[in-house]
């Protein structure tokens, strides 16, 4: 048994249930049986590797851990999981990846190794790193993950020049997009989605008990109360931009919607300081859905970490049909945005491509 393959796989049974902590997988061998696992729970709860330690019990001593990010070693809500690993007596530890929390980045690993445990790092590295890609950005600079999501023709459009646009995607890939969505803290989008759409924005895979927050970018204050977001469960916000008529905010907030009013840039709200109060939530990832403008705006900004692409086999046609992506866009070819670690599978009768932009660029503040 790849034992590091079995602690990835625990580890995705928690993504979307652990923010702002991440998921983690453990799993305790010895003499070459499994004695223990688990995966992280809910904020406040155990840790993976408290949890494989309980149900290994007394076998734990002398075993060998696998565990797909560095044990913590420090107290928050709950103990270091360094001194549980310590006091139960484990031999070896195989970590997939360091954490990049300042608090940890090694030091877990130092102590373990302190105490004259035998640690190896870098098994299932990339694996483990795209499990908690959301994580590591958050921790690291206090700001969200944002994957961008779109459904496409083969001619690049999202809907047809009347605005029709169910369903261009296969069931097959809105299937895959709701379990994206149980995986994200939030879902984002433009106003216009809203209001021509007038989509739920739930989630409709796995347990119903996971409502990511909803999150409406509305400058102006056009949404109206009457739109389904706000008779969904769970929670919505609607960002927008200084100078919306109090009457409208006190409709919107009736209706159970936060309102948050943000600085604007170029009289809409600024993106940057959106994802930034995001982040103060403890927010630590989103999925943008659209519309073309607030994509534009994103892309234009160098905002998105991450692009899923669904491109259905279907033809639309028409010059006043939009696109996924608005915004002003590169001036020369040259000057697009790059995708790397590109993925391409099929997803249904759709092809779906997933790829990561250049988190290294810089923008000067981007709004919409």
């Amino acid at each position: 048994m790849d034992y590091m393959e079995r602690a990835l796989s625990l580890a995705r049974l928690a993504v979307g249930n652990t923010s702002p902590n991440p998921a983690v997988g453990a799993v305790i061998v010895s003499d070459g049986v499994v004695v223990g696992e688990g995966y992280t729970q809910p904020p406040g709860s155990a840790h993976a590797e408290v949890v494989a330690l309980k149900q290994a019990g007394e076998k734990s001593r002398g075993a060998t851990m696998y565990v797909t990010l560095e044990p913590c070693c420090f107290y928050g809500r709950t103990p270091p999981c360094t001194k549980a690993i310590l006091d139960a007596g484990i031999a070896e530890v195989y970590i997939a990846m360091l954490d990049p929390n300042p608090k940890v980045a090694g030091k877990g690993r130092s102590e373990l190794e302190s105490a004259g445990i035998t640690v190896y790092v870098g098994e299932r590295e990339e694996e483990a790193q795209e499990i908690n890609e959301a994580y590591s950005k958050y921790i690291t600079t206090g700001i969200p993950f944002i994957t961008a999501k779109f459904a496409i023709s083969l001619d690049g459009k999202i809907a047809t020049w009347t605005g029709d646009s169910h369903w261009i995607s296969c069931e097959e890939s809105r299937r895959y997009v709701h379990r994206m969505r149980r995986a994200s803290d939030a879902i984002m989008v433009g106003v216009n989605t809203i209001v021509i759409d007038d989509p739920r924005l739930t989630v409709r895979e796995g347990r119903n008990e996971k409502y990511p927050l909803r999150i409406i970018v509305d400058s102006k204050g056009r949404v109206l109360p009457t739109a389904r977001v706000f008779s969904e469960p769970g929670k919505t916000m609607v960002a927008t931009a200084p100078g919306v008529a109090t009457e409208t905010v006190n409709e919107l907030r009736n209706v159970g919607a936060e309102v948050v009013e943000l600085p604007s840039w170029k009289s809409m709200v600024d993106l940057n300081e959106l994802l930034a109060e995001l982040g103060r939530r403890n927010i630590t990832s989103v999925l943008v859905e659209g519309g073309s403008t607030l994509l534009g705006t994103l892309f234009d900004g160098c905002l998105v970490d991450k692009v899923v692409a669904f491109i259905a086999p279907v033809i639309v046609g028409g010059e006043d049909a939009k696109s996924a992506v608005g915004g002003q866009g590169a001036h020369r070819i040259g000057q697009a945005l790059q995708l790397s670690r590109i993925k391409v599978e099929r997803c249904g009768k759709d092809v779906m491509v997933m790829g990561y932009l250049n988190e290294e660029s810089e923008t000067e503040g981007f709004s919409v």
